[in-house]
């Protein structure tokens, strides 16, 4: 491990490190925050939930043929990939026919993967001047609706970042392992691990003594003045590392700000402490525990108002991940996607995607079982599921495999297949969430107006 030489009067590097474990290691300070004002005031109507969104990734495209469905309206007949769904089918949107223009150039999937929610051109790099061409929808959408909640937005994966060169195409792995950033050259770091996501969502309190809380705010200053100090000796894949863990001990701050003197609206959730103790994760022990754990984070998340913005990436770009315990099914999924269009592939191909589908299900059927005023929890939500590529033998990214589960707070006629005409933007669809959101914007990415067939 690369130890730099700390210069006279710098601080120890077994001082910094004990520094960060505990600035790391700090739980939201729930207690901190004044008493809530009750949700309505006497002679008072009730305020409205608000909208969260979800976008989760999965990659290497679907068999289109199977995805697809023949008709659209309201009366279309679920394919076979989406039969899943069959038992929510007023509760989502299909969309099809949307593009991002924007990854018709580069590689197969990294120059798709890392602007999946930018919609912007990726920079074609090995790793020392990356670009994903802009901020994500859902980082614009915490900028803006973060300083409600605990948690900005909460950002999910199974597997850890890749780096290092992908020579065969010339592009950094860096992009196969991020869909949120922060900012063009910034991706924010993503948690794979449940029970390190639950401490951060509903970790243990302090006590409400200001002083407490002042001498956590002296810490943090601390640390972070020891992690400044370092960051010009290291090099420039631990500085990476550093801007990482920066950024965590940033979150931490905010998190004390917001327990002392975070606005908040007349709404509040209503939180059933013992379905919350109880529903602790462990660490999991396979991949499809791993994948519920962290969606069912995202509904508790959700369900508390801890944040209302959050991301998951099912998997990296290119990733190895074997998928034979699907049924029928034996090998990775990367693989099969290269179908070659031989049918042995191409129903194991379909048979992944029909398993991603199902775990969508499986979230919006819990989160329609939460009540939320006069209404579900998926009432006020918008869960956007789908893929960076249409079929992944031709690494195609128009006619993206998208599904939009809920209602965004009664603003979205779901139920419907929306079949999108011509080249019609991604970024059409993150526009109208956007605004869905309170996020007035005159444009995103690469949009050319807001989606209007939602409503």
């Amino acid at each position: 491990m690369f130890e730099p030489k700390m210069s006279s009067g710098a601080t120890s590097r077994r001082k910094f490190l004990r520094g960060c474990g505990v600035a790391l290691s700090l739980p939201w300070l729930a207690t901190l925050a004044p008493a809530l004002a009750p949700s309505m005031a006497r002679g008072k109507e009730a305020a409205k939930p608000p909208v969260r969104s979800a976008f989760i990734y999965f990659p290497n495209g679907v068999w289109e043929k199977d995805w697809v469905p023949a008709e659209t309206g309201a009366n279309y007949k679920l394919t076979p990939s989406l039969e899943p769904l069959a038992d929510l089918r007023s509760e989502f949107t299909v969309l099809t026919g949307l593009d991002k223009k924007h990854s018709h150039g580069g590689d197969g999937h990294y120059a798709k993967t890392a602007n999946f929610l930018t919609g912007m051109p990726v920079t074609k790099t090995t790793g020392k001047d990356i670009s994903s061409g802009g901020i994500s929808v859902d980082q614009l959408m915490a900028q803006h609706v973060g300083k409600f909640t605990p948690l900005p937005s909460l950002e999910l994966g199974t597997e850890p970042v890749i780096s290092g060169i992908d020579s065969n195409v010339g592009y950094t792995r860096l992009y196969g392992s991020h869909i949120s950033w922060q900012s063009p050259t910034r991706p924010v770091a993503k948690e794979i691990n449940p029970r390190l996501v639950y401490e951060r969502l509903f970790g243990k309190s302090l006590s409400p003594e200001s002083e407490k809380a002042e001498s956590y705010r002296n810490l943090l200053d601390y640390v972070l003045e020891d992690a400044r100090r370092l960051r010009p000796q290291l090099g420039r894949d631990d500085q990476f590392k550093m801007d990482e863990y920066l950024d965590s001990v940033r979150a931490v701050e905010k998190r004390i700000e917001f327990a002392t003197k975070g606005e908040k609206g007349d709404w509040q959730p209503e939180i059933d402490e013992q379905a919350l103790a109880a529903a602790k994760p462990g660490i999991p022990g396979s991949f499809q525990e791993h994948i519920g754990i962290m969606l069912d984070l995202i509904v508790l998340a959700f369900q508390t108002d801890s944040t209302r913005v959050a991301s998951l990436m099912f998997a990296n770009d290119v990733s190895g991940r074997n998928f034979s315990f699907v049924d029928g099914v034996s090998g990775s999924h990367h693989e099969l996607s290269h179908h070659e269009n031989k049918a042995e592939k191409i129903e194991q191909y379909q048979r992944i995607n029909r398993w991603h589908v199902a775990q969508f299900a499986s979230m919006l059927t819990k989160l329609r079982a939460i009540k939320e005023g006069e209404g579900t929890l998926l009432d006020n939500c918008m869960i956007l599921m789908g893929s960076s590529m249409s079929d992944g033998n031709r690494h195609d990214p128009d006619n993206l495999p998208i599904l939009l589960g809920g209602r965004g707070g009664g603003t979205i006629n779901a139920g419907r297949h929306l079949a999108a005409q011509g080249m019609v933007p991604l970024c059409n669809l993150y526009h109208a969430m956007l605004d869905r959101m309170g996020v007035e914007v005159e444009a995103f990415g690469d949009s050319t107006e807001k989606m209007a067939d939602l409503a």
